[in-house]
């Protein structure tokens, strides 16, 4: 920047924590053109002095000491393309959380400005994306999902396109004649819809559907969809801005389930089968074609065990409460039995069980079955622990399995491991080579043709998936995001759901798929760093090709050419810095977010003799938990050590090596990084940061001890969001621990 200017808030107690007068000294060294003060810098007097400088002044660089960076970003936020703004915390780091009028408190008030200043001395402009956008929704799946989504994009102003790859619409529905209930009084099954529904999208014009297709190939990025599909023989393309698959699930294998009598008796089914029938009005013993007297359904066939799935499928309760209503209504005459381990009936679903309960003749009890076994024209269930009794035998003329849900995903991960091993049977290396791959293709030759998606994405062709083959979002608040940007799973495929859910979900799917495409069209990222108009650049004369940036992406961000070289998709990208923290060579990087900005800070405080007995520690703190926990602390006039000097990260997966070999090698005493929890429990906002910097910062340590420097002096932290009160005792605990390390061997040098 060519012209900074240092604009400081006075009120909120900084001014009775720091003597303003030195950090206006602080800011002539660093060749300020301008330092102003005002006693509420936020207000419209504040906003109007600061846009007067950068109109009248030329300021192109405006450094606002004030509160955190988190704090008044609306106010704070001027024209991008004329103006860079750097946030120094001088509230929630210093004010509210130090001693006020004293000499530490003074000492971090000035290095934090003069890390300010370094930082925006290092940081460019921001050139928003200018791209052509198709606004166009495409919805993979023609069941009730991806027919609620598909008429949920045109009412928001959207045209869509479904895919379905069979030859008709409607999905499971097709095969029902009632579904769980949606409206009050929620005590009884309700018509089928999928027929006004499919109806509905026909008729619409701004839905463009293919039926009995598939997707060969999708190019591009979000915004730049290139879709080619197969439909009827004849190859097509179509071009959209986001992407909804709603693929759906089908039934869990019941030949799995010999133990509950599948496959023993033919009047063992499964509740997909029976729902064939009450459809057809046609309810009888496969075994001899009679019609039932009793009928015994067995909840969690295969669901919740270890041995099959271990989730609960979420609609089996509601499907056979409905299944029980329909026969009772339509075939009076037939016994229903119902044994569960747990009914669940969340939310308005209790209104319909209570309302079955009450209308029919049925019976429930809660009950483990031990084994099903055939008897005569029926079969004999054994139920042990169960409400009738410890051992328990039950004839009927019909066994039900309520089995679970599997999701329809292709396994991207396992047909990518597939493909590679093709290739190094082609490549022909080594016959060692060729034998293993061999074994690999021959193993996962199930995968075969299972793509839905066939992205054209380094990572996989289709959404990665978590352990339970679901390609869920892996985030805890925005459920709708996917590992790739604008393409959202709903309905089915992306949790197990029954009908009411579905809906509810294609709506959430197609908000968050339009919200991609309005962002793209305005060169924006989406969550979590939204509306960020940063792009990375790449530096590709010093690639090595050593394929980290490509393969630690979360996103799959980037692909690669035939040499290995990494080819950056601008509209894929969340802006995490991931790959900056994995490049080696350091030629990655943003704008405002660079190596060369971070480590400028890191050399822009002078650290204290070692006789000062004033250690430093930087800590760099993850802008999604770490920092909003410890500005909350702050917040609560919770006081940590004044050594430590913060720098906001976007993720500790963009924490690159370099700046803790920085601040070693001036004298720094210790480093911490604090940032989210890794796991299922908790994920870190970008998948697999903290995952990766745990990886990292291991080497680190390492590093360490061969140059006889103690691994303590390097700490990584896992925290949630709301443990604001972890954070200062982080900070504190891991200053004991570099004061009992001792000074850096390295000061002075």
């Amino acid at each position: 920047m060519d012209k900074v200017g240092v604009f400081v808030c006075t009120g909120c107690e900084i001014k009775d924590a720091v003597k303003i007068d030195e950090l206006e000294e602080a800011a002539n060294e660093q060749n300020a053109a301008a330092f102003v003060t005002h006693e509420c810098l936020c207000e419209p007097g504040g906003i109007a002095q600061i846009q007067k400088s950068i109109d009248d002044d030329g300021i192109d660089g405006v450094v606002i000491a004030a509160c955190s960076h988190r704090m008044k970003q609306k106010e704070f936020t001027f024209d991008p393309t004329k103006v860079v703004v750097e946030r120094v915390c001088l509230r929630e780091q210093v004010a509210w959380s130090k001693k006020p009028d004293d000499e530490d408190t003074q000492m971090l008030a000035v290095d934090l400005l003069q890390m300010g200043l370094a930082r925006i001395g290092k940081v460019k402009l921001s050139e928003p994306i200018k791209e052509e956008i198709s606004d166009t929704v495409l919805v993979v799946g023609g069941g009730l999902t991806g027919l609620t989504a598909a008429k949920a994009a045109v009412d928001l102003g959207h045209p869509a396109v479904i895919i379905e790859k069979e030859d008709q619409l409607g999905g499971y529905l097709n095969d029902c004649k009632d579904v769980i209930p949606e409206h009050p009084p929620y005590d009884t099954v309700a018509a089928n819809p999928i027929g006004q529904l499919i109806k509905d999208v026909q008729a619409n014009e701004q839905i463009k559907v293919f039926t009995g297709a598939r997707i060969i190939a999708t190019k591009g990025q979000p915004g730049q969809f290139d879709v080619e599909l197969q439909n009827g023989g004849a190859a097509q393309s179509v071009k959209v801005g986001a992407i909804v698959q709603a693929t759906g699930a089908r039934p869990y294998d019941a030949s799995k389930l010999t133990h509950l009598g599948y496959g023993m008796s033919p009047n063992v089914i499964t509740s997909h089968d029976l729902e064939k029938m009450i459809t057809a009005g046609e309810l009888i013993c496969p075994g001899n074609g009679q019609i039932p007297n009793r009928i015994v359904f067995i909840q969690c066939a295969g669901s919740r065990d270890e041995n099959h799935l271990k989730y609960c499928s979420s609609e089996c309760c509601g499907t056979t409460l409905k299944q029980v209503a329909s026969i009772n209504r339509d075939f009076s005459d037939i016994e229903c039995a119902v044994i569960y381990k747990d009914m669940r009936t969340p939310g308005q679903l209790e209104h319909f069980y209570q309302g079955v309960q009450e209308s029919t003749h049925g019976m429930l009890t809660r009950g483990e079955v031990d084994k099903v076994e055939a008897h005569n024209n029926g079969a004999h269930v054994h139920l042990k622990d169960s409400l009738l009794g410890e051992d328990v035998t039950i004839e009927t003329d019909l066994v039900v399995l309520a089995v679970g849900m599997v999701p329809n995903s292709a396994d991207g991960h396992a047909i990518r491991e597939l493909n590679d091993a093709k290739l190094r049977i082609i490549k022909n290396e080594s016959e060692t080579q060729v034998a293993d791959a061999t074994k690999l293709v021959e193993s996962l030759k199930h995968h075969e043709g299972t793509e839905i998606l066939n992205l054209d994405y380094r990572q996989g062709p289709d959404l990665p998936i978590l352990k339970y083959d679901f390609p869920d979002s892996h985030y805890i608040c925005f459920p709708y995001e996917t590992r790739r940007t604008g393409i959202y799973a709903a309905g089915a495929l992306h949790a197990p759901m029954d009908t009411p859910q579905a809906i509810e979900d294609a709506y959430g799917a197609v908000m968050k798929a339009v919200q991609c495409i309005e962002s793209n069209a305005r060169g924006e990222a989406v969550h979590p760093r939204a509306g960020d108009q940063s792009i990375a650049d790449f530096f590709l004369q010093r690639c090595t090709q050593c394929k980290r940036c490509t393969e630690e992406c979360p996103f799959g961000t980037l692909n690669e050419d035939a040499k290995g070289t990494p080819e950056y998709n601008t509209l894929r990208c969340r802006r995490c810095g991931i790959c900056l923290g994995a490049c080696p060579e350091r030629i990655i990087s943003f704008p405002e977010y660079t190596v060369d900005a971070v480590a400028s800070m890191i050399k822009a405080f002078e650290v204290p003799e070692e006789e000062d007995e004033k250690p430093r520690i930087m800590a760099f703190l993850c802008e999604n938990d770490a920092l909003p926990a410890l500005d909350e602390a702050a917040a609560k006039r919770i006081q940590w050590n004044p050594w430590i000097r913060i720098v906001p990260v976007r993720c500790l997966g963009a924490v690159n090596t370099v700046w803790i070999a920085d601040s070693l090698s001036r004298g720094i005493d210790g480093i911490v990084l604090v940032g989210c929890k890794r796991g299922d429990d908790y994920q870190c906002h970008y998948i697999q940061g903290s995952e990766l910097a745990n990886t990292r910062m291991g080497n680190v340590q390492e590093t360490l001890e061969r140059l006889t420097l103690e691994s303590e002096r390097v700490k990584i932290v896992e925290l949630a969001r709301d443990e604001f009160h972890r954070v200062p005792q982080v900070l504190d605990e891991f200053a004991e621990t570099i004061d009992e390390c001792g000074p850096n061997p390295y000061k002075g040098f």
